[in-house]
């Protein structure tokens, strides 16, 4: 309850200059109560024209991008690995690095394990390695393939790393699904990087850049539609956000999710729904997927979390469709 009334109080002192605080937001106040106030606040962050505003200066070169300080861009037909970088003043992606890589000798999107092929998409890097065999030179980074979609997918294998080359012998000059840089390179790039605030992006070709910002505002009022019809219990609006071929990480399909999220609804519960963190990423060698990930905060009287969500969504012209979620 404290933490609602300094929500409102920090809106009130902002409405002088900067939030139009208008009669009827004071009589709904003054009629419901902090509730409903935020409602109209929520419904507002659906609004197409809010997130346009909101982007006009932000750096969409890589898409909506709120986590992350460094993108590792592979081309795997130019064989390169590009290391963009924030600049701390202009908030910006700058190419700060460029290495030649290695990649998997069989072109194409990775399918299963061991068809020696790269797998195309987005990845975190999850851990570094430090004692690795020396083929693999000094040190390794490990990617979270297989992802979300790739699981959705149906795909298989694990273990892509980005990784040196051989210390004490010669190697092909290709992997068997890794990227794989020299060893002053990986250790140049050890030096550089938090992989924490890293997302490594993998393409057949040159990774999709300058993203429209005209997209990302639309894809984020229909997020915070979505989440607008999760918190005040609009059951038949909030499904409506699902594809009909949607699958959940644990295998649950549409209809089996419809009647789980049915129960939930039906309990009528007042939830807090919070969204930090946000990233908006168009899908490698896709024309309209994008992966979103966030920090959700969720609190409700039978259930509460607190952790990292993943969606894969198609947006189109009929708007943001849910694929998989984690």
């Amino acid at each position: 309850m404290k933490q609602n009334k300094i929500f409102f109080l920090l809106f009130l002192c902002m409405g002088v200059t900067t939030f139009a605080l208008d009669d009827a937001i004071l009589t709904n106040y003054r009629e419901h109560g902090i509730q409903g106030v935020e409602q109209r606040f929520d419904k507002e962050l659906t609004q197409t024209r809010y997130w346009e505003t909101y982007l006009k200066d932000k750096d969409t070169t890589f898409g909506y991008i709120e986590s992350y300080d460094n993108v590792l861009a592979c081309n795997k037909s130019k064989s390169k690995l590009y290391v963009y970088r924030k600049d701390l003043n202009s908030s910006t992606f700058k190419l700060a690095r460029e290495y030649n890589a290695f990649t998997g000798k069989i072109k194409g999107d990775k399918s299963k394990e061991g068809d020696l092929r790269t797998p195309i998409g987005i990845y975190e890097i999850t851990k570094k390695l430090e004692k690795v065999d020396p083929f693999y030179g000094p040190l390794a980074f490990v990617t979270s393939y297989p992802n979300t979609y790739d699981k959705y997918r149906g795909k298989t294998g694990q273990g892509i790393w980005i990784h040196g080359l051989p210390t004490d012998q010669k190697r092909d000059a290709f992997t068997k699904g890794c990227i794989a840089i020299d060893n002053t390179s990986i250790e140049c790039l050890d030096k550089h990087l938090n992989i924490k605030k890293t997302i490594l992006l993998i393409d057949s070709g040159d990774v999709k850049k300058q993203i429209s910002k005209t997209t990302l505002a639309a894809i984020l009022a229909d997020l915070y539609k979505w989440r607008y019809t999760w918190r005040y219990n609009e059951l038949d609006n909030y499904l409506a956000f699902y594809d009909k071929h949607f699958k959940r990480f644990d295998g649950m399909n549409k209809k089996q999710f419809s009647q789980y999220k049915k129960r939930v609804f039906g309990k009528k519960e007042t939830k807090q729904i919070l969204f930090t963190n946000i990233n908006i990423l168009p899908y490698p060698e896709t024309d309209n997927l994008y992966k979103i990930t966030f920090h959700e905060e969720y609190k409700a009287p039978s259930f509460s979390f607190s952790g990292e969500k993943t969606l894969i969504v198609r947006f189109d012209d009929n708007g943001m469709k849910i694929i998989t979620e984690k």
